[in-house]
């Protein structure tokens, strides 16, 4: 077969796997928006067959015959064309998936649907014991998928690679060791100031109907295109990128808690901003899907706290805030109301978290899931850890299991190794908006405006269009100069901490 016509073939094969991934997700997004609790056990079935009709596809020993042909045929000479990207892609994916038995597959996907439903059943009732036979079972399966896509003596790293390829643990440990003295530091400097935020405001009385209205008209203002996707209430916020033209967005609602789903919101639109910024016509392809999650987890993290927790952002959505909600924030100033925001005290709750304490809460679950794979750790001993951890490292102890280790879905879902992306992502999102600072000197006054159409360009520029072309770390050093570099976090954090409560006394 010639080159050309076996790279035709795998093109024909990889849109017809998106396809089906994309029916995978539709599916999984019902479960967790829409679906009956009586459908768990169906819906569980339903992932499962889905989920082994795709490994079967992904796994067909004549892919690896067509990636054989094309590897080191003269399409794939440049290593930047759209060809060599999906060559070298295809070739990660089928060579990790060939691993795995399709049984395994098939069970990871029947477990981790009921388990989505017994964790969001724990955590209404907060009680860790109706999750704990789940997650031990899940942590069984992971462990074993480990094992069988192989490793070089740490089974976390088999999981991590699922996220951001060719990271391991050794370097995400490295990475918090730089920053936890950083972090820690900053939040006893914030202890000792004599300046007063008023958090409480955002804690007031805000009508779910309105949080609504006022989330749609920010995200549309922001770019997000609500004719080619929508927002949705869930147990635990998170983004479904559909297809070409279909991106859900999810938040939850707190009707005494403005920031727990207006800046949840943010992140996940963040994260839509990229799936509706990539090109559609390479749809299916490496080219044109998203980069890895630390690249995704950037952009959610970027408009979230980078943008949203501005005060250029809130000098423009403040009069707009205070229209909605005037009962709320009639007595209350922009000022008032941005130092609110940007409010620094350590909790309990991940998604709520201060920009400063944030990567502590990723510390303690990214230390905690190493225990739990290496067998360090068992299952029932998770909220004790957890609880030690808390206090350790923020120096509070949750109330309960579902302030504690129950606040999270992502271990429900088997989503282990994808916790570390969390800060890889502030890393370069902070990294990232020094340079769109250089490049758009006049940013600050365009959000002031309501202007974000060229901050969006730049990322879509930038970041967006390349799809999967460059791994992480190249893909920094060209839009930034250097690989990612946690200085430009802590520089951030400084400067922020500087403003709103001044220097340490």
């Amino acid at each position: 077969m010639k080159p050309q016509t076996a790279y035709n073939e795998l093109v024909r094969h990889s849109r017809e796997q998106a396809l089906l991934a994309s029916c995978i997700e539709l599916v999984g997004w019902d479960e967790l928006t829409q679906m009956p609790r009586g459908g768990v056990e169906n819906r569980g079935h339903q992932l499962a067959y889905l989920s082994g009709l795709y490994h079967k596809a992904a796994t067909h020993p004549h892919i690896g015959g067509l990636l054989d042909t094309v590897t080191s045929s003269p399409l794939v000479a440049d290593a930047e064309s759209d060809e060599a990207v999906n060559v070298r892609e295809w070739r990660r994916l089928y060579e990790r998936s060939i691993r795995l038995p399709r049984e395994l597959v098939e069970e990871l996907a029947d477990v981790a649907a009921t388990a989505q439903q017994a964790w969001a059943n724990a955590r209404q009732n907060s009680d860790f014991s109706l999750f704990e036979p789940w997650l031990e079972n899940i942590v069984r399966l992971k462990q074993r998928e480990a094992e069988c896509r192989g490793h070089a003596g740490v089974a976390y790293d088999a999981l991590i690679e699922d996220y951001e390829p060719g990271v391991t643990s050794e370097q995400i440990a490295a990475l918090f060791e730089a920053l936890r003295p950083e972090l820690t530091g900053l939040l006893a400097e914030v202890s000792r100031s004599s300046r007063i935020t008023q958090p409480r405001i955002l804690l007031r009385e805000f009508p779910i109907d309105r949080q609504r209205i006022f989330a749609e008209t920010a995200a549309a203002d922001m770019g997000f295109d609500f004719e080619r996707g929508r927002l949705d209430t869930t147990s635990h916020p998170f983004f479904s990128p559909i297809g070409p033209g279909d991106c859900r967005l999810t938040t939850r609602f707190n009707y005494n808690n403005f920031g727990d789903s207006f800046f949840a919101m943010l992140h996940e639109m963040g994260h839509g901003l990229y799936e509706q910024g990539l090109d559609s016509a390479r749809y299916g392809l490496p080219c044109g899907e998203a980069m890895t999650m630390a690249i995704h987890e950037s952009q959610a993290r970027l408009w979230e706290k980078f943008i949203g927790f501005s005060r250029p952002f809130w000098q423009h959505f403040f009069p707009l805030a205070k229209e909605i909600f005037h009962d709320a924030l009639h007595d209350v100033e922009c000022n008032d109301f941005y130092r609110a925001v940007n409010h620094i005290q350590p909790g309990w709750n991940r998604v709520r978290a201060d920009a400063v304490s944030y990567d502590l809460h990723i510390l303690v679950r990214f230390e905690l899931e190493q225990m739990l794979i290496s067998g360090d750790l068992k299952a029932g001993d998770v909220p004790t850890a957890w609880n030690e951890k808390y206090r350790d490292y923020l120096g509070v102890t949750p109330a309960n299991d579902a302030e504690g280790c129950l606040q999270d879905s992502h271990w429900a879902s088997g989503q282990f190794g994808y916790f570390p992306t969390y800060t890889l992502g502030n890393v370069c999102a902070a990294q990232l908006f020094v340079q769109v600072r250089k490049d758009l000197p006049g940013l600050d006054t365009q959000l002031a405006d309501g202007n974000f159409s060229d901050l969006l360009d730049w990322l879509r520029e930038n970041i967006y269009r390349h799809g999967q072309r460059y791994p992480t770390a190249q893909l920094m050093e060209r839009i930034t100069g250097r690989p990612p570099d946690h200085q430009a976090l802590i520089d951030s954090l400084r400067g922020k901490c500087g403003e709103v409560y001044g220097k340490s006394e």
